[in-house]
């Protein structure tokens, strides 16, 4: 499969799941709002999708995708499942031992993510129930992750990049279905977590036997693969997770600040994560087998080819997304979750944090798109190094901004962003100086191109804004349309500056040519 297709197909599914998400969460807004009930959910819910994303995604899909793929280039799918099978079962010799700790130490967990609630022994006690319950859905979500891998190990994309999407269906469902007979909406969410592992473990599952992976279970064994697999995982666990260590780190910076501070950077994070999450997970989950493919074949030049490609596509949306997410913060956090529990007043400080957010989007999506350079080398320890000069940096920042300054929950979001800048730089430095990534004539010469149309786009955007901006304090369907009428604007302002300046072309917006050997189609 080409780069441009599998990249579509990615970013395809996971727009339909982040649209899901923002269901989810206009309809979260209006019932938890950004108080207590919110706050106490929220924790509870980054505990296991933390893990999930540091171990489970961070750490398989940069150190198991390359080695399945090499097992299946020497043995063919049945000795690349084999080896799946003994990642399986060595993943949960740690998952459940790990969970069941979790669950009985939630009380220590809790306090040691979000210290400054002590105060708030309410919420502290709904974050310990919540977390619970919730917990479990990192066994189920961690083993979606690793069959995600292995079916992306066979170019078959399309189940795993749909499992997003039930997760979004099964929490909408529980939260108006089960709040009304339960104590207070959270304890909805939570259970909801819990069930939509188990819906997605058997979507994926099923997903796996249809493709020739038996996924059958089996002891625990220390086989030279498992070791070699082991000796990748931890670097790249906090290498690949250096965005998501800087996350949850948010949530201890926050805690330590007024009510409400906790769900104020999770809905600005939600807008923020719609282009990181279609462009950026979707090029650092099609590049890495890719790349890893290419790179065992001694296909170098495609490699770099595919590396600079993947660089273009991520700022082509980034840029544009960047501007407009700046310009129009206050009018889309209003449309989207203003109402019900949720007022004016939440709005203005979750688009002052979703403005800080943005400005490290470019360098958000750089980083998936650059540490695979690392990881289809099988090179774990250097992004390791750099994500922990990243944090570092997050933590200092977050010290100045929240006790140097009145930045408050403003100075948590432009921390992780900075640091993320330091990030992405940084992975960037070291490929160039190891000649692992030479900018090609077409990157150099359409970069300060697709700069340039995100600058007019965002210029036309605040137009807008200044003369007809009025129309955002009416809230109800007028609002909507205007939001719709101020992306639609800006997309053709964008499309048509680009185009004039030659950074966008029907021809290449087909997925690259096919290299010999490509995989099969989708699923």
């Amino acid at each position: 499969m080409t780069l441009g297709r599998a990249i579509a197909v990615v970013g395809g599914f996971t727009m339909l799941s982040r649209l899901l998400g923002f269901a989810r969460d206009m309809a979260m807004s209006r019932m938890l709002g950004a108080g207590p009930v919110a706050d106490a959910f929220f924790i509870a819910f980054k505990l296991p999708n933390f893990f999930r994303r540091l171990f489970a995604e961070g750490a398989f899909a940069s150190a198991f995708v390359p080695l399945f793929a090499a097992e299946r280039a020497k043995g063919g799918v049945a000795e690349a499942a084999a080896f799946a099978r003994e990642a399986q079962a060595a993943l949960l010799a740690v998952l459940l031992p790990f969970t069941a700790l979790a669950i009985v130490a939630m009380p220590v967990v809790v306090a040691l993510i979000a210290p400054g609630l002590r105060d708030a022994p309410q919420t502290v006690a709904w974050a310990i129930d919540f977390g619970r319950i919730a917990f479990p859905y990192l066994v189920f979500i961690s083993l979606v992750s690793l069959y995600g891998g292995a079916l992306n190990g066979l170019e078959r994309f399309g189940h795993a990049a749909a499992t997003q999407m039930l997760l979004n269906i099964v929490l909408l469902v529980a939260l108006f279905a089960l709040s009304p007979f339960l104590p207070n909406p959270g304890y909805a969410m939570a259970i909801g977590v819990f069930v939509a592992g188990i819906v997605q473990w058997v979507w994926l599952l099923d997903a796996c036997r249809r493709a020739g992976l038996s996924m059958l279970p089996q002891w625990p064994t220390l086989s030279p693969r498992i070791r070699r697999m082991l000796g990748l995982v931890l670097p790249a666990a906090i290498g690949a997770g250096a965005f998501q260590i800087n996350a949850m780190l948010d949530v201890v910076w926050a805690s330590f600040l007024p009510n409400g501070a906790i769900s104020i950077l999770y809905y600005a994070d939600r807008v923020n994560q719609l282009p990181l999450g279609v462009v950026g997970i979707a090029i650092g989950t099609s590049l890495l087998p890719l790349l890893s493919r290419q790179l065992r074949d001694g296909s170098t030049d495609a490699a770099m080819a595919n590396q600079n490609r993947a660089i273009e596509f991520g700022l082509l949306f980034s840029l544009p997304a960047t501007a407009a997410l700046c310009v129009t913060a206050l009018p889309i956090m209003a449309t989207l979750f203003e109402g019900g529990k949720f007022g004016p007043a939440e709005s203005a400080r979750a688009a002052a944090a979703l403005v800080a957010y943005a400005i490290g989007l470019p360098a958000f999506i750089l980083v998936k798109a650059l540490a695979t350079g690392f990881y289809a080398r099988e090179d774990t320890r250097t992004p390791l190094a750099i994500a922990l000069a990243s944090i570092a940096l997050n933590i200092a920042l977050n010290v100045i901004f929240l006790w140097g300054t009145h930045l408050q929950h403003v100075g948590v979001a432009l921390a992780s962003s900075l640091s993320g800048w330091l990030n992405a730089l940084l992975l960037g430095w070291v490929l160039i100086r190891r000649r692992h990534l030479v900018a090609d004539t077409r990157l150099k010469s359409r970069s300060w191109r697709m700069s340039t149309s995100a600058l007019a786009m965002g210029v036309g955007l605040w137009l807008f804004l200044h003369f007809a901006g009025g129309v955002f304090a009416n809230p109800g369907v007028m609002r909507w349309l205007a939001l719709a009428a101020l992306c639609l604007g800006g997309a053709a302002i964008y499309g048509v500056v680009g185009a004039s300046l030659g950074i966008v072309r029907v021809s290449e917006m087909r997925a690259l040519r096919r290299q010999p050997g490509a995989g099969p189609a989708i699923d």
